[in-house]
């Protein structure tokens, strides 16, 4: 067993193996390679087939759409979006006050709403609304969906620094996912059941 003067002595590398033999191998976690790899195949796929559909709908619809649109539930639409919001916000308020791993979904996800709130009110403004829709997107939701998703963002770095998964200078888009388990030796990391370079 090593003491708390032993761990102190540690360096930053040999923190971030021990912490690798101390895990639960991915295999008791998320099941045997071969299903992890069939999962992960699968939903790359989706989100592919989702960007290459994607590319030509939105020229279609650039080219079709009409300039001006009268719509039904025009209340419904907007009154829906706002109950959707406040249900993110107190979805995060919730899990903040817990302090559960789960606010960085949450306040992510209000976040992206708020960006969107902000566009859609901008762009369907009418012409005595604009002016307000602008101030609300630049003074209200541009600035608090920022503080919500760099909060998100924020506590993954936290997360990936304490657990010695990335150095402090490190970007947060290159810390990878942790997907791989080590050798029975404990000596080097067996490449993981997805095919990808263990970190």
């Amino acid at each position: 067993m090593l003491t708390d003067a032993e761990i102190a002595r540690l360096s930053p590398a040999q923190r971030r193996r021990l912490i690798r033999k101390l895990t639960k191998s991915l295999t008791e976690v998320a099941g045997p390679p071969s299903r992890i790899k069939r999962v992960r195949v699968a939903r790359l796929t989706l989100m592919i087939a989702a960007v290459l559909v994607l590319i030509p709908w939105i020229f279609y619809l650039g080219m079709t759409l009409p300039e001006r649109y009268v719509t039904t539930n025009w209340e419904f639409t907007w009154v829906g979006f706002d109950v959707l919001l406040l249900l993110a916000f107190a979805t995060t308020a919730t899990l903040a006050l817990l302090r559960r791993q789960l606010v960085v979904l949450s306040a992510f996800a209000t976040g992206m709403l708020l960006l969107c709130d902000a566009w859609f009110d901008v762009t369907t403004a009418g012409p005595h609304d604009r002016a307000l829709s602008i101030a609300s997107a630049v003074f209200i939701e541009l600035p608090v969906g920022y503080l919500l998703l760099s909060t998100a963002l924020r506590f993954v770095r936290i997360q990936a620094e304490r657990l010695w998964l990335m150095p402090p200078a490190r970007h947060l888009w290159q810390v990878p996912l942790q997907l791989e388990d080590l050798s029975r030796d404990g000596r080097s990391p067996q490449p993981s059941p997805d095919g990808l370079a263990p970190a």
